[in-house]
This record gives structure tokens, sequence and C-alpha cells, in this order.
């Protein structure tokens, strides 16, 4: 019996995914737990593994297609069972009809769709690269050692990626599963070529006579029609040239959808809070050395916040709440989002029963989680079944703002840049580290007063910080 395999559920408020790469071809063997294709969502990018050893038998949802969870995406040959035996179209159209629906989804190992995009993004980027960038890649790909990269675990379309641009995969540092070397890392290298040779110009003569020569009978690449939108390129939009079209990615199309989504079901409502941090910044500045040397990660200021906003979470449940049609559901445990800001877009890992977890514990949760946010090695289930989130735009600068809420929860905290301003305390201008602290919830459920109460008294919770907290 061939094994079916199926879109998994990546998050509470998610019913659909979007099979970007498959990472094994029709005919090749997978073993149990090994990687075998890659989905988006607007909460995770993952690789998704095998659920069984065998052989890849079928494809029925290509890459690009986005399905209903627990769709079956492919199937694998079962135990005992071979590898399909290659079958001409019409001996097999005779022997073995196939429904319509399935046989239009079943791919090749590449389907044409893929090769369309990768055409195109080889297009744009020779129409975008200058002749600084040709040099480089040129370079790179005579320095590479032939045959380096053949035993580098990555997918073909990966490989041939690297081809085109001249890259060495074996000098690349895979942040998927398992160190495996993704399609990102690969185009977060190519931006790093780009900027690197926009920052460093290299004059003609500098160039071998060949490559000169090269340049300047390679013919020119095609341009996209006026108004025709290009494929994603998944880069960050600095790499983009000005007055492309691009479209959206995987990604960014979720979040667009989630977020629309969001204004439409929540009613938002704001409110701003201005807090004084001395406290906390007088704690945190005797104890960092010291917090550094046991734990080994850096003491921020995000863990305050957090536990700051558990324990006021846990004095008005209200804010750990979701609306269930016309009936409310009170969360038991505090599971907080924490909003990690990535190259591609925005991602919340949540930490778990973060009411049960001391200052120490939050603190290495949060760090664990957007490290490994950053480098794509979160797990599907740490994006899910969030109470609660933390965004904090403050470190860029962001004095404060109104975020919008997260699905399907009911408040979301903002936090502002910490700043010394003038503020009068007993009479007298004093300069003291302030932040500005905001929340948008959802008016269906939380009135005003209950709002601002509750920030009231995460204010005093911060302000009244005097005592380290293990």
């Amino acid at each position: 019996m061939p094994i079916k395999v199926t879109m998994p559920q990546m998050g509470e408020s998610i019913f659909e995914g979007t099979v970007t790469k498959w990472l094994k071809s029709i005919g090749e063997q997978v073993e149990r737990d090994e990687p075998l294709f890659e989905i988006s969502t607007d909460k995770v990018d993952s690789e998704i593994p095998s659920p069984a050893a065998g052989v890849l038998r079928e494809i029925l949802v290509k890459e690009g297609e986005t399905v209903q969870i627990n769709t079956v995406v492919a199937l694998l040959s079962g135990e005992g069972e071979g590898a399909p035996e290659p079958v001409a179209s019409d001996e097999k159209s005779e022997a073995e009809p196939i429904p319509s629906g399935i046989a239009a989804s079943v791919q090749a190992e590449i389907p044409p769709a893929v090769e369309e995009i990768l055409g195109a993004s080889a297009s744009a980027a020779d129409e975008a690269a200058s002749e600084v960038e040709m040099v480089a890649a040129t370079t790179q790909a005579e320095t590479a050692e032939p045959g380096a990269s053949q035993d580098i675990r990555t997918s073909p379309l990966v490989r041939r990626l690297a081809r085109e641009h001249g890259i060495n995969l074996a000098s690349l540092e895979g942040t998927g599963l398992s160190g495996r070397i993704t399609k990102q890392d690969v185009e977060r290298h190519i931006a790093g070529i780009r900027g690197k040779s926009a920052a460093t110009p290299v004059s003609k003569q500098d160039v071998p006579a060949e490559q000169r020569e090269s340049m300047k009978t390679s013919p020119p690449a095609a341009k996209a029609p006026a108004g025709t939108a290009k494929p994603p390129t998944g880069e960050p939009l600095a790499a983009v040239t000005a007055g492309e079209t691009v479209a959206m990615s995987v990604m960014r199309k979720s979040i667009s959808d989630h977020m629309v989504m969001s204004k439409r079901t929540s009613a938002h409502v704001a409110t701003v809070f201005h807090v004084e941090m001395s406290a906390i910044s007088v704690l945190r500045e005797a104890n960092k050395e010291g917090f550094k040397a046991r734990n080994g990660v850096n003491l921020t200021y995000t863990p305050f916040f957090v536990k700051g906003l558990v324990d006021t979470v846990r004095e008005f449940p209200l804010l750990n709440s979701a609306v269930e049609g016309d009936s409310i559901r009170y969360h038991k445990p505090v599971n907080v989002g924490i909003a990690v800001a990535l190259e591609a877009g925005l991602i919340v890992p949540v930490v778990r029963d973060a009411h049960l977890k001391s200052f120490t514990g939050i603190a290495l949760a949060i760090h664990d989680l957007a490290e490994r946010a950053r480098s794509r090695k979160l797990k599907p289930e740490e994006v899910q079944n969030g109470t609660i989130t933390i965004t904090n735009p403050g470190i860029y600068g962001a004095l404060f703002g109104t975020p919008i809420i997260n699905q399907p929860q009911v408040a979301i905290l903002g936090v502002g840049g910490i700043e010394k301003r003038p503020v009068v305390i007993n009479d007298a201008i004093a300069i003291r580290p302030m932040v500005y602290l905001y929340m948008s919830f959802d008016h269906r459920v939380i009135d005003g007063a209950v709002a601002d109460q509750a920030m009231a008294a995460l204010k005093a919770r911060l302000e009244g910080w005097t005592r380290w907290i293990d």
C-alpha cells in the first residue's frame, strides 16, 4: 500500500499551506524524518520531514500550489514496494487510467512553472547585474573546485541556482534542517556579492582580457514587457531594482492576507502609556555581566516586558482570551508570541507556558526562539497556540505605533524605543529613561476601561521593579 504524505497544520489559525519546494524527485529513496518538501504559511517557512522510509512514487501538489491542511501532497511506495517502473504515456493511459485531477497535478522532477520562474529570475539578475558583478561571479566560478559541492545536502533547484551564478556550495553555511543549504542561503550569498561589488568598484583594466571579451560578446538579457510582474526573488527589498514590479513571495502574500483578515475581524482600538524605566535600567546595568556569565546570553530589556506582561495578563485574564462565535474562550496557559523580523517578512515564535517560567527561563526562551527564527530552524509547533503577542519596533527607533492583532488573539503589546527624556518629578524637571508602551485590543470583548486598567498595572510593575528575579 502506498504511504500518503499530507499537508500539515502549521498553526492554530492556519488551514492551508503552499508547497514551495520538493527536496526529492520521483523515484528517489527517502528515509523516515528526512526533509521531503518545504512549505510556507504566514507564520513559518519549514522543511517537512517524510513520515516513513520509502521511494517517492507520486507528487500530487506541484511547487507554488496552495492546498488545505490534511490534503495528500505525495505518495511513497510502502514497505516491499520498489520504485515505479517508467511507463510510456500511451501505455500508461491504456493500462491504468488516472483521474484527470490527479493527472494534471502530477509533475516531473522540475515542473514547467519552476523552469519559467528560474529562467525569469536569471534574466532579472542579468539585467540588474553590472560588469563588476559579472566579473565577481566569473572569478568565483573559476576558483571553485570542480565537483566540490556534489556531496552537499541540498535540492536540485538549489544546485542549479548555484551553477547559474558560479557559486561553490561548499563555501556556504546551510540554515535548513541538519545544515541543509536552502534557496534562501544561495540568494543571500548572491545579494552579498552584489552589495560587495557595488561598494568596491573594479576597473576594466583589472579584468583579464578573455573576461572583458566575454562581457562584450555576451548578448543582453531580455527585458520583461512593461507592466509585467517579475517572479518573487526572495531577496530583501533593498536588492530590488527601482522601477521593477515584483510578485509577492508566498510568505509576504500570506502575511498580507492574514493582516487584512485581522482588520476585518477585530474592532481595533489602541491605548498608549508613558513608562519610566529607571528602576529596570539600574537593575539591568548591575546584573548584565553576571547574567551573561551564568547563562551565556545578553540581558536585554525584552524579558522584563514579557515577564511584566505575563503577570498582568494573569491579573486581567480577558487579555488572554479569544472570540469563538458569540462566546469568549479564556485560555489557561499564557503563551506569549514574540514578533521577530526577518529579511523576507515577520514571524512570531511562541514562548509556551510563560506563566510557569522564571525570569531567566523567559530570557533564555526568547533568545533561543529568536536565533532559530532567523536561521529558519523553528519547528511547526513553535509558532502555534499563542494567546497574546508582544512586538518591539523600538529597537529600530520607533516611539510608538498601532500594531495589528495576531488572530485569533484579542490583544498585542508594542514596545517603543527607550530614550532619555525630560520629565516632571516632584515639580522639578529631571532626565529619565522613558518608553512608550502601546496596546492594540479587540473592542468586541475588551472595553477601553479594562485595557487602560491593565496597562496601568503593567506600568506600575515596570516602574516599581526594584528586586532581581531568578
